[in-house]
């Protein structure tokens, strides 16, 4: 059982920055592919960003390519999601969550991933 605990989050006025981080407690943590998804307040939990097990490969959601970076290191358990020129539209709970297929097939599926955190709040204020 993987246990994730994200950080970072807080309230930033738009344009600005935040970096996210994940720790989990495996110490397999490289065995596994990872993703970062949001939940506003009534809507679904929506796919921002994932990463596979090397880091080799990233994947985004159209509504942050180009402004969030998604990396991981492996040596300290942890996946990290660099924010910048942030929306009062990415306003939400941030969620990571963990992977443990050889292969990451939809890295944008909620349902493949097998381990979340708690969340942790992003407040983007206009």
């Amino acid at each position: 059982q993987v246990q994730l605990v994200e950080s970072g989050g807080g309230l930033v006025q738009a344009g600005g920055s935040l970096k996210l981080s994940c720790i989990a407690s495996e110490r397999t943590f490289s065995y596994y592919a990872m993703g970062w998804f949001r939940q506003a307040p009534g809507k679904e939990r929506d796919f921002v960003s994932a990463i596979n097990r090397s880091g080799g490969n990233t994947y985004y959601a159209d509504s942050v390519k180009g402004r969030f970076t998604i990396s991981r290191d492996n040596a300290k358990n942890t996946v990290y999601l660099q924010m910048n020129s942030l929306k009062p539209e990415d306003t939400a709970v941030y969620y990571c969550a963990a992977d443990k297929d050889l292969i990451l097939r939809t890295p944008s599926n909620k349902y493949e991933y097998d381990y979340w955190g708690q969340g942790t709040q992003v407040t983007v204020s206009s």
